[in-house]
């Protein structure tokens, strides 16, 4: 009786309030149910000789979640900002190598920082923070400048890579990098390979490596053993890459080598069916024979 006694022109605008209203929710849940179908990779495609590639299309990408093939819905350059982690070898073992270590990091920065998060984390007896998240180039730079050896001192790579790994969970960034430089310095850890490979997938950050030296793999020693392993599983399990040299003459073209690639990812979107469990990996392969894919979902979309 109440409802009768209003106007009709009132019982016409709540009626429409209440049609706008379930449009509104309707929409909503539409717009959830395309976000939950859809998912993000930060690829590198690089040619034989390691330099990117540019102009790719949807075509040229193929994307695997948990073995099964999703279909790629849209490609673009990679513009997201970058939680950079840069990981030094700043032991013993860097000694004859440091002035082409700050060259190197120096050319680095300069390309990298802007619009990016850069740390710089030493790896000599223990991990430490040299430089926290930061795009101030100057200040980058002019810890790179400082930058010597530890006497007497040894790497501990792993553990570096495991606690940036625990730091990262505490930033928001879209994409996770860490580049870690280093000599076939002794290396001082407890960590197993695994655990730290566990860590990077957590927080979905892409390892890359660039690496002076010859690194013998010893069964017998614990930390050498699980470096050996690390060299090969980190990199490829994480989406990075890694460049091996002999003598660090060549590091600052590695570096830049890097940096190129980073700076060129794609940023591949695909579809993917609901569910209430999220797929564990996703896998990105180039449907091109002379091009090389590698890459990593975007943060925050893992199911580890």
């Amino acid at each position: 009786d109440r409802w009768l006694a209003l106007p009709r022109s009132l019982l016409l605008m709540a009626a429409a309030m209440a049609a706008v209203a379930t449009l509104a929710t309707e929409r909503s849940a539409a717009q959830a149910a395309r976000a939950t179908r859809e998912g993000t990779m930060y690829v590198s495609a690089v040619n034989r000789e390691g330099e990117p590639v540019t102009g790719l299309g949807p075509e040229d990408f193929i994307i695997r979640e948990d073995g099964a093939r999703r279909e790629v819905l849209r490609v673009s350059k990679a513009t997201e900002p970058i939680d950079l982690a840069i990981l030094l070898d700043n032991s013993v073992g860097a000694t004859n190598g440091v002035t082409f270590l700050r060259e190197s990091l120096t050319n680095f920065v300069a390309k990298m920082s802007p619009g990016n998060q850069m740390a710089l984390i030493g790896l000599a007896d223990r991990p430490t923070i040299i430089v926290d998240y930061t795009e101030d180039t100057k200040r980058l730079t002019e810890a790179v400048g400082r930058l010597f050896p530890l006497p007497a001192s040894g790497m501990t790579l792993l553990d570096a890579i495991y606690e940036t790994s625990q730091g990262l969970r505490r930033r928001q960034g879209p994409r996770a990098v860490m580049v870690a430089v280093f000599t076939d310095s002794v290396e001082f850890t407890n960590r197993y390979e695994k655990d730290v490979v566990r860590a990077l997938l957590q927080v979905d950050a892409q390892l890359h490596m660039v690496t002076i030296g010859v690194f013998p793999h010893r069964d017998d020693e614990h930390s050498l053993r699980e470096r050996s392993f690390l060299l090969d599983s980190g990199p490829r399990e994480s989406g990075g890459n890694r460049i091996s040299l002999l003598a660090p003459h060549a590091m600052n073209n590695a570096m830049q080598r890097v940096a190129r690639e980073l700076s060129e990812q794609y940023k591949v979107v695909y579809g993917r069916p609901e569910s209430l469990i999220a797929p564990e990996r996703a896998v990105v392969s180039s449907a091109k024979a002379d091009v090389t894919m590698r890459g990593s979902r975007a943060r925050g979309t893992s199911g580890g």
